[in-house]
């Protein structure tokens, strides 16, 4: 092995003794963790009003949420080996340009719950290895041109709850690699639908919690790959017919919590890879049959919170065969399912039905026994023998616990713990009042025929009755006459007996 040369191994001396100086004069603050081994610095509620600059330079990860921190200042140039860092929680107003310039390898930067108001494509100089960005919670009122142009990487951008109103067209120009992006809670006045064409990559986008009353048609051009969608608590009113057109693969979709007054049907059928939907909190007051038409791939649906909704209609799932779970809940209103209206789903196995308007649920609903999950807690139940049926269900199972609203010396008692008696029934036995409610319409049923046969067949009956009668008749009057014909001989042999045997006089001599 050669020797190295005396210049080199100056060097490497030299190298040396800086590196045990840095780590020498590295400094934990008071209220921090610092952690040599695993190069992680933790500051969380610490009182910092900035950056510290006597951490040790090799650290990757570093935590300093729910300080008073005002300003990102030159102290990041310190620390160029971080790959994680996480400034919420604290008091920044803007972020100087070239702040990260020194942050090569960082991979996260969590900027969210602070003050920044405004930010351009020189703040984010030197990121060109981010991959996720937030800025959710802060003040930020529009996004310009190629704001993000400097972040190729870029996979996850939050940008929620913030008072965007404006978004370029081109605000989103460079992010080739982005997958998930969030506008909600804002103050959009529209879908941002120009700006999409940048996104031909992405899978996630959530817009709800803003101020657009409509979804026009093509809302989302350009989003060939989007498979979730959220545009919950957006104040829509109207759907255009193909609002939803080119979303070919999408799978979760979320309305809920706007001011629809109908299920959008038709709109809704333009998505055949649809396995979630979240349509509650809307307004419409009946789900009709064939409400979610065309939906075959449907897995989940969650129509919670509908105060107005009142029925469920006979065949509002008859397309969605694939169903596993229904949760409807919190719906005051709801008080109908139709009869069939839950069946031919031999794939549903939640059932949440939680916190209506329900008095009673009849056997025939659903086919209980095959169901995981069963909740059926928070209704207004009247306990009577209707539902004896389910109680034996209940208690068969780790159901969720429903009590008895009525009648008022039954209220508040779990169904499950009542005996048939009190639940007013006169047999105990659901099986013995099966086999004698079947005799009794056997019985019925007999009676019945015999009825219909009688009247059919009411003049032959008639007749014969008519021709028995008149036979009785003859037959009483030969019998009269052999009668009287026997008593007559019968005295003219009596008279001849009593002569031949009358005594003959003896004469005295």
């Amino acid at each position: 092995m050669a020797t190295p040369s005396p210049p080199l191994l100056l060097l490497i001396c030299l190298a040396a003794l800086l590196a045990s100086a840095a780590r020498a004069l590295a400094f934990c603050p008071t209220g921090c963790t610092c952690d040599d081994d695993t190069l992680v610095v933790t500051c969380i509620e610490a009182n910092l009003d900035v950056i510290p600059i006597t951490l040790n330079p090799s650290i990757q990860r570093l935590v300093l949420k729910y300080n008073r921190i005002k300003t990102v200042d030159a102290a990041f140039q310190f620390y160029g080996e971080l790959k994680y860092v996480d400034l919420s929680y604290n008091h920044l107003v803007s972020i100087p340009t070239r702040s990260f310039e020194a942050q090569r390898k960082l991979v996260e930067l969590h900027l969210n719950h602070n003050k920044i108001s405004s930010v351009n494509n020189r703040t984010f100089v030197g990121l060109r290895a981010l991959t996720v960005l937030s800025l959710r919670g802060n003040y930020l009122e529009e996004l310009p041109e190629r704001l993000f142009s400097l972040l190729p990487q870029l996979e996850e951008l939050d940008l929620g709850q913030n008072r965007i109103s404006r978004v370029d067209p081109a605000a989103f120009a460079g992010l080739t690699a982005l997958r998930v992006l969030y506008l909600d809670d804002n103050q959009l006045r529209a879908v941002p639908t120009s700006s999409f064409v940048e996104l031909s990559n992405l899978a996630e986008l959530k817009v709800g919690l803003n101020a657009f009353t409509t979804l026009p048609d093509d809302a989302f051009r350009g989003l060939n790959r989007l498979t979730n969608l959220d545009v919950s608590g957006a104040s829509l009113q109207n759907i255009s017919e193909n609002a939803f057109r080119g979303l070919s693969v999408l799978r979760s979709l979320g309305l809920h919590d706007n001011c629809l007054r109908v299920i959008p049907t038709r709109q809704l059928a333009t998505l055949p890879r649809l396995e979630e939907l979240s349509v509650g909190q809307n307004e419409f007051t009946t789900l009709e049959a064939h409400a979610f038409q065309g939906l075959e791939k449907l897995k989940r649906l969650d129509v919670s919170g509908a105060q107005q909704l009142e029925r469920v209609e006979k065949g509002a799932l008859a397309d969605n065969l694939n169903l596993e779970a229904l949760i409807l809940s919190s719906n005051k209103k709801l008080s109908s399912v139709e009869e069939g209206a839950l069946a031919g789903l031999p794939n549903l196995r939640h059932l949440v039905l939680r916190d209506n308007a329900f008095t009673t649920f009849s056997e025939p609903l659903a086919t209980w026994p095959e169901l995981r999950k069963l909740d059926l807690a928070e209704n207004p139940l009247e306990c009577r023998c209707s539902l004896l049926w389910l109680r034996d269900l209940l208690s068969r199972r780790n159901a969720s616990q429903v009590l008895c609203a009525a009648p008022k010396h039954l209220k508040d008692r779990p169904l499950k713990s009542l005996s048939a008696d009190e639940l007013g029934c006169a047999l105990h036995d659901t099986r013995q009042q099966a086999i004698i409610g079947a005799l009794c319409g056997t019985g019925v049923a007999l009676v019945a025929l015999l009825g219909i046969l009688l009247y059919r067949y009411r003049r032959r009956l008639q007749d014969a009755l008519k021709d028995y009668k008149w036979n009785n008749r003859a037959i009483s009057r030969k019998e009269h006459e052999y009668q009287k014909t026997f008593s007559d001989e019968d005295y003219i042999v009596r008279a001849a007996q009593q002569q031949t045997l009358k005594p003959i006089p003896v004469t005295e001599l």
